[in-house]
């Protein structure tokens, strides 16, 4: 019998991999072996370890996990949001892990069951919605379902007013709906082995799925195809998009048997997203896009009668301090999701482009975002704001008036804003870039550099990590750990050349500045090395490994969920899925100035026994398709192996994917789990 009290070994396998006449040895290349019983007694095995590793954080787990649920109103519904004569919301109820989504007569009324989650997950350990998605005549609700986290969806149709479901279960789905304008026929998205999204499918509600129709594929690797419609209810929209390539298609939606129609030909490096736009006057495409060298994206018009490149004319011109993230697109006014200075605005423009304004916000340090909009012809745009101290709101804002009317605030039990600061701090990087960094504490927590904290990241794929009020945190800060949330390069803080900087040859960029961000939170007396955790998960994940490599005295602790690790050894080899289409993001290796930038930082390759590595919490899911399990699996053997003083433990889901476990209450003790590792790691358990 094993002996669960000490960390597991597994066989080194030598494996040479060669590129570019340079072999990489990796002795635990064949824990890709899914079906081989080693790997999977393995992954018992560590999971056995850990659990008796943090077997003497049990009390504080249950600890953890009752102020977590304290925090939240576990009966709440979400805002209604009008559309037609209905409105629509959810709602969460003590004891249930899932959400019920519902509708009521505009106004108030008789409430009606569309699609009840907690119902569809009975017998299931694991279960998560895709999409959901009403058709226009408000008859049908479709919505995609799994159970297992490998992202592979089933498409259900059901008659919402008789609770019936309608015709056979669609197989094989992946994210992205859209409805014909009879509610005769719905949308779908369709991956392939490596699941790429490759294809849109037609199916006649009521009809055998055999008898779908393809009606979109795009063959080329490097581009995933994404579905949609148009808030005017026009069109379906079709946009195939590598990671800095895009190309759109449209299907009117009151003829939805139509061939499709493409709006202009890729063109690399040229990006072009679709809307639509009709009123007494025009009826023309609304275009987002970086043409014309308009690096941080200019809106355009074309009309819908010509829409090719050659009558595209500029409706928001480009300006190269302002990256324009979104468009949304209303009957009487255009809603600009914008970024500028690291933080979030939203501009509103009339839809000749004469007249815009910025949409006033309250604090310094916050994020906004569009909230459910779902109807064309209106008055109100609704939007989201919140910031480390302020819960999430929702605010109806009448672009006539200019005035914005709170509709609802997130209820948090027990949180007293004011005992909380935020503020924001600048890092100076290696280069001399300065990196913005978003920061909250309770506000009686000396900053004396005998704080603790814990500093959080991912920086890539443009993506950000907001500044928004996250009740989960509050066990944390109310134990005197300051929560600070950094903003590398290779994130979209500060438009499209913080991306430009932070990926292919210049990924190295990410992990320095964030090493750079935890030396002036160090030097600004909001923790010390002796009292820092790190935590980043998939990308982010990459980011602590790489970290962990290049400063490891700068931690006490890091926290890798789900992390990309094995970077050069997935981005080899385009069978496993999603390798191929990230290339933009992270380089082909089959160049060889790539492969000598990946080999520069990629983790599990920069391993080494003559350093002291901080304590390791390590996460992985058996089903994840996005990070598959073996990255964090040898990953954790690698350093075993190396460094065997080293405190690392890891956690595989066997049942779940790249999110972990998926009802409320499960996702909450999986964070009481790891919280609890954290405040033992700062000395605070």
């Amino acid at each position: 019998m094993a002996d669960d009290s000490k960390p597991p070994t597994v066989a080194a396998r030598p494996t040479a991999l060669v590129a570019h006449g340079h072999v990489r040895d990796d002795p635990w290349f064949w824990l890709r072996e899914r079906d081989n019983p080693d790997v999977n007694a393995y992954l018992e095995a560590e999971n056995r370890y850990t659990e008796r590793r943090c077997a003497h954080l049990a009390p504080l787990r249950e600890t953890l996990f009752a102020e977590i649920r304290s925090h939240v109103q576990e009966d709440d519904d979400t805002a209604p949001a009008p559309y037609g004569t209905f409105e629509y919301f959810t709602r969460t109820r003590t004891g249930q892990q899932y959400g019920e989504h519902l509708r009521r007569p505009r106004g108030g009324g008789p409430e009606t069951t569309v699609l009840d989650e907690n119902q569809r997950a009975e017998g299931t350990d694991f279960f998560q919605t895709g999409d959901v998605e009403v058709s226009p005549d408000h008859r049908f609700v479709a919505w995609t379902e799994e159970t297992n986290g490998g992202e592979r969806y089933e498409l259900h149709v059901r008659d919402i007013a008789t609770g019936n479901d309608i015709g056979s279960v669609v197989p094989n789905c992946y994210y992205g709906l859209a409805w014909s304008a009879d509610g005769r026929y719905v949308f779908y998205t369709r991956p392939d082995d490596a699941m790429r999204p490759y294809q849109v499918l037609r199916h006649e509600v009521g009809t055998p799925p055999e008898s779908d129709v393809v009606v979109f594929e795009d063959l080329d690797d490097h581009f995933d195809v994404f579905l949609g419609a148009t808030r005017s209810g026009d069109w379906i929209v079709i946009t195939s998009a590598s990671r800095i390539t895009t190309e759109v298609c449209v299907i009117p939606a009151g003829s939805p048997t139509d061939a499709s129609t493409l709006i202009e030909p890729r063109v690399e490096g040229v990006e072009y997203h679709l809307d639509h736009h009709r009123d007494r006057d025009a009826n023309h495409f609304v275009i987002l896009t970086n043409a014309d060298g308009a690096t941080n994206f200019k809106v355009m018009t074309t009309p819908v009668a010509t829409p090719g490149r050659g009558h595209w004319r500029d409706l928001v011109p480009h300006e190269p301090d302002v990256r324009i993230a979104n468009v949304d697109v209303f009957a009487d006014f255009l809603v600009l999701y914008e970024r500028h200075n690291g933080l979030e605005r939203l501009r509103v423009v009339t839809p000749d482009g004469a007249d815009s304004h910025v949409i006033a916000m309250r604090d310094d340090v916050y994020s906004t975002w569009p909230d459910s909009n779902l109807e064309f012809a209106t008055p109100v745009f609704r939007y989201g704001y919140s910031s480390l101290v302020v819960p999430r709101s929702v605010y109806d804002y009448d672009v006539r008036q200019r005035s914005a009317t709170l509709v609802r605030q997130q209820p948090v039990p027990g949180y007293v804003a004011d005992d909380y600061v935020t503020v924001r701090e600048w890092a100076t990087g290696d280069d001399g870039t300065q990196i913005p960094i978003s920061i909250v504490h309770r506000r009686d927590t000396l900053l004396d550099g005998n704080a603790a904290l814990y500093h959080y990241a991912y920086g890539s794929y443009e993506a950000t990590v907001e500044p928004v009020f996250r009740s989960i945190a509050l066990p944390l800060l109310d134990r005197g750990i300051v929560v600070a949330i950094s903003h590398p390069r290779g994130g979209g803080e500060m438009g499209r050349h913080w991306w430009d900087e932070g990926h292919l040859e210049y990924k190295i960029n990410t992990f320095l500045d964030f090493n750079a961000c935890t030396r002036r939170l160090h030097e600004q007396g909001y923790g010390s090395p002796q009292r820092t955790v790190a935590r980043g998960g998939s990308a982010g994940g990459l980011l602590m490994g790489a970290i962990t490599n290049l400063a490891p005295e700068l931690y006490a602790g890091v926290v890798a969920e789900v992390p990309f690790v094995d970077v050069i050894s997935t981005m080899q080899d385009p069978s496993i899925p999603l390798t191929v289409n990230e290339w933009d993001e992270w380089g082909d290796p089959r160049d060889e100035v790539i492969y000598r930038a990946m080999l520069e930082y990629s983790p599990y390759d920069n391993i080494r026994g003559d350093r002291r590595y901080p304590r390791l919490f390590v996460t992985g899911g058996l089903n994840d398709p996005r990070v598959q399990y073996w990255e964090p699996a040898k990953y954790v053997a690698k350093i075993r192996s190396v460094s065997p003083q080293t405190d690392v433990v890891l956690k595989i889901e066997i049942g779940a994917g790249h999110s972990g476990p998926s009802g409320r209450y499960d996702a909450w003790r999986d964070e009481a789990f790891t919280q609890a590792w954290i405040l033992e790691t700062l000395g605070r358990a």
